[in-house]
Formats: structure tokens, C-alpha cells, sequence
């Protein structure tokens, strides 16, 4: 062995390396701080896993009853979707009957317009029309009646 009690020591070591002494618990002292860190990490580890796992659960009910409602909603919206669907075509088919209901009416309409509307009489026209027709009216009256005509 090398005799290092002559030797000098560098500046930053003030004194020779005494190892762990016995007042500060030695190697049993040291296991002991061992086994409180373990202790706590365990203890601090166990209880992050309980908190860990109650989340977890609460979250997998709630995910649960989530998918629950929003299922749910999915089949209402598809059904909704199919009556709203079958309303169209009822509705398209009722359309079209009644688009050609009306275009037979103006058809007809366009038909009887020339003899319902006279475009080119005056009101004086009119008048003197409707009162020869209605003098013609009346003496059909006193013939039906067996009146004389006078």
C-alpha cells in the first residue's frame, strides 16, 4: 500500500476523507432513509393509482352514458330523416297532380277567356246590349205566361 500521510493535499480538501462516522447513523442510518423514501414513494404511488383509477371509472360511466344518449340521438335523427324523406316524395307526387290540375284549368280558363272577356266593347255597348236582352227575356216571359204581346 501507498503511504499517503506525507503527502500535501490540494487546497480544496481541508482535511483527510473520514468516511461515515457513527454519529450520523452509519450504514444503518442510511438503510433507515432508504426505507422512509420507499415507504412514502409507495404510499405516494398507491394513492396516485387510487386516485388514477377512480377518475378512469368516472370517466368510463360517464363515457358510457354519453355514448348512450348520443346512440340514441343518431337513431331519432335517422328515423326523422327517413319520415321527412317519405313526406318529400308524397309531397312531390301531390305536387305534381295538382300542377296538372292547374294546368288544365288555365287550359280551360284560356279556353272560355275570348267568350267571357270582350276585349273591344265600350260600357255603352254593354248596356245597350244587356237592356235589348232583357227586354227579350221578358217578352219570352209573357209568351210562356200566354200573355199578349204588345
Amino acid at each position: 500500500m501507498l503511504d499517503t500521510s506525507n503527502v500535501d493535499h490540494p487546497p480544496i480538501f481541508g482535511n483527510d476523507y473520514q468516511g461515515l462516522r457513527s454519529e450520523n447513523g452509519g450504514i444503518m442510518g442510511m438503510l433507515e432513509v432508504i426505507q422512509s423514501d420507499f415507504a412514502r414513494l409507495e404510499s405516494e404511488t398507491a394513492a396516485s393509482e387510487a386516485s388514477a383509477t377512480k377518475e378512469y371509472n368516472s370517466f368510463l360511466q360517464g363515457s358510457k352514458e354519453d355514448k348512450g344518449s348520443k346512440v340514441a340521438a343518431v337513431e331519432h335523427k335517422e328515423s326523422k330523416k327517413q319520415d321527412n324523406a317519405e313526406a318529400l316524395v308524397s309531397t312531390k307526387e301531390d305536387l305534381e297532380g295538382t300542377q296538372k290540375e292547374l294546368d288544365s284549368a288555365l287550359a280551360y280558363f284560356d279556353k272560355l277567356k275570348p267568350s267571357c272577356v270582350d276585349a273591344g266593347v265600350s260600357y255603352e255597348d254593354r248596356v245597350a246590349r244587356r237592356k235589348s236582352e232583357i227586354e227579350s227575356l221578358q217578352q219570352a216571359l209573357k209568351i210562356m205566361q200566354g200573355e199578349d204581346i204588345s
